[in-house]
């Protein structure tokens, strides 16, 4: 087969067979095509799409491109959660050890930042001495001895989509479909969970920017996690603004930390406490969601969701005295404030320029190579709905490069669009598609 060939066909918008999609992983993973040609061939696939037979046929080729994680020899029903990426989405630090907490085994594989969004890894990374890169022995050992264990993504599982992942992050290629759809489903069948939830995010700070291509996401990996025996659900949440109040790898690392401590943000917690409701339902411990709700609100409450997160990040070999003192955590040395200068109520709030913001200032990848600033972030004190009064500040910045910090709050100023009409507080919560 030829590359060209393949790359010719998608930008022509013709559909290719499974044979050529299982060459292009295989060479790909093996190093025999090189990034310009699946740069062109990402390119194709993001301006013209797949088919369903073609994004099944590439999530099962990246998924078998390495090795796969066997679960079998831990007992229950391993759940799986995802989030599809957004701003100050820190769900998963909150949600799995208060699911773990509960008795639900959690293996969890999670991904690094892509694009304007922060990963799960990198956040993890902000606590000092926490190991990500452990062994696949380690993992299920971990989880077999304290219920839970997180982390990277390792090198033989999924080779091409850890490939691609990086290309994608670099190439203005993260908001396909295709593309996206078979990242996420590619690994979570490569990482042997039992069931999956996954969390789409939608909105102005989200990939997916509309509730119709949100959905679409949504069905089209639930569909694929039916087609391989893996009951999948998918919530799709609204990411029109930072979901809780920090946004940035170390802030929101403090944040999580505050949560679990019963003192987070509404949204954040309602966010976080229905998806556990719908992982607690998935493993098979209700389908009464009022009552799953409840199990996680009470071990907020009393305290077992911090103390499994202690656990785990005293097994990954984590400082856990950032849980009392989560000053402990390393932070940017400037704190720039985000002033309106206007009065009205926030009716919109360009989310994705927040994130970006963190990206210039050192807080993502803008090349494969770039070493990440877990230190900076971004504060939000005012959301949709809001009154605002001229003068008051809308966000904080955090960095480490004071000028810069205002060359962005002057782009962030205007990201906050203010009208004269009351205008509610969002739904955090879209749709559930099963």
């Amino acid at each position: 087969m030829n590359i060209n060939e393949i790359i010719r066909k998608k930008r022509d918008q013709e559909e290719l067979s499974k044979e050529e999609i299982d060459y292009f992983i295989k060479e790909y993973s093996a190093g025999n095509i090189p990034d310009y040609q699946a740069s062109s061939l990402l390119m194709a696939i993001f301006l013209n799409g797949m088919s369903q037979r073609e994004i099944f046929d590439l999530t099962m080729a990246m998924a078998n491109s390495g090795d796969t994680i066997s679960l079998s020899s831990i007992p229950g029903i391993k759940v799986d959660k995802h989030s599809t990426g957004g701003i100050g989405d820190k769900v998963t630090l909150v949600v799995m050890p208060l699911i773990a907490s509960l008795g639900v085994p959690v293996a969890k594989m999670s991904g690094r930042g892509l694009g304007y969004t922060q990963g799960t890894i990198d956040k993890l990374e902000s606590i000092p001495g926490f190991r990500t890169n452990i062994s696949i022995g380690e993992f299920v050992s971990n989880v077999e001895n304290i219920g839970i264990s997180i982390m990277a993504q390792q090198e033989s599982i999924a080779i091409a989509d850890k490939k691609l992942y990086a290309l994608r992050d670099v190439t203005a290629t993260t908001e396909s479909i295709p593309l996206i759809a078979s990242s996420i489903m590619s690994k979570k069948i490569a990482s042997g969970a039992d069931k999956i939830l996954l969390e789409v995010t939608c909105g102005s700070g989200a990939f997916m920017d509309s509730e119709s291509r949100a959905k679409v996401l949504a069905e089209t990996m639930v569909n694929i996690g039916k087609q391989v025996g893996k009951e999948t659900i998918a919530v799709i949440t609204n990411m029109n603004q930072p979901l809780g109040r920090y946004c940035g790898n170390s802030l929101e690392v403090m944040e999580a930390i505050n949560i679990l401590k019963g003192k987070g943000e509404e949204d954040v917690v309602k966010v976080c406490t229905i998806l556990g409701a719908y992982m607690l339902k998935l493993a098979g411990k209700g389908d009464n969601l009022g009552n799953n709700f409840r199990l996680i609100q009470n071990n907020i409450e009393n305290g077992a969701g911090l103390k499994k997160f202690k656990e785990l990040i005293e097994k990954q070999g984590g400082d856990s005295s950032i849980l009392d003192s989560p000053e402990l955590l390393n932070m940017a040395k400037f704190k720039t404030p985000v002033i309106s200068q206007e009065n009205g109520i926030i009716y919109a709030i360009k989310c994705k320029n927040i994130g970006q913001a963190i990206v210039n200032m050192g807080g993502g990848r803008q090349k494969k190579e770039d070493f990440i600033d877990n230190t900076v972030g971004i504060e939000v004190l005012k959301k949709i709905g809001d009154h605002v009064e001229a003068g008051e500040p809308l966000l904080y910045i955090y960095s480490n490069d004071e000028e810069k910090a205002k060359k962005e709050a002057i782009k962030l100023q205007r990201s906050f669009k203010l009208g004269s009409v009351e205008v509610p507080k969002i739904e955090e919560i879209i749709d559930v598609i099963e």
